[in-house]
């Protein structure tokens, strides 16, 4: 099963809703990583194995920048949303491109698209759905 950590612009109602469904998620703000910086964010998900989910566009910069094969990154790019209709996107996601996820992705979510990326990030190569 796939792992998630929340970033700071997410809501921390969401940790909570995936564990209703069965999720092993974690917000920074529960583990003392609220103010933290993306890199240390990104280096807590690359040691416990979780895909990194933020509004932040910094998240993808920095996995193109170091060339990184990890962690995989869900980039959402509407704002506003509450802790279920977060939760409820970032599952679809989940069930939907899993396999993506697991080998290494940077993913970005728009209310109307959804576009993969493969890591390391060279290259224009994408796949949107």
């Amino acid at each position: 099963m796939i792992k998630l950590l929340l970033d700071q612009g997410l809501p921390r109602s969401a940790a909570r809703i995936f564990a209703e469904y069965g999720y092993d998620a974690k917000h920074v703000a529960d583990i003392g990583l609220s103010t933290a910086g993306d890199l240390p964010v990104i280096e807590f998900a690359r040691a416990e194995n979780r895909v990194c989910c933020t509004l932040d566009a910094d998240f993808h910069r920095h996995l193109a920048v170091h060339r990184m094969t990890a962690p995989s990154t869900i980039r959402i790019r509407i704002e506003g949303l509450r802790g279920r209709e977060a939760a409820d996107l970032i599952v679809h996601v989940v069930e939907r491109f899993g396999p993506d996820l697991n080998s290494g992705a940077a993913v970005s979510v728009t209310r109307t698209s959804i576009r993969v990326r493969r890591l390391p990030l060279v290259g224009r190569s994408s796949e949107e759905v």
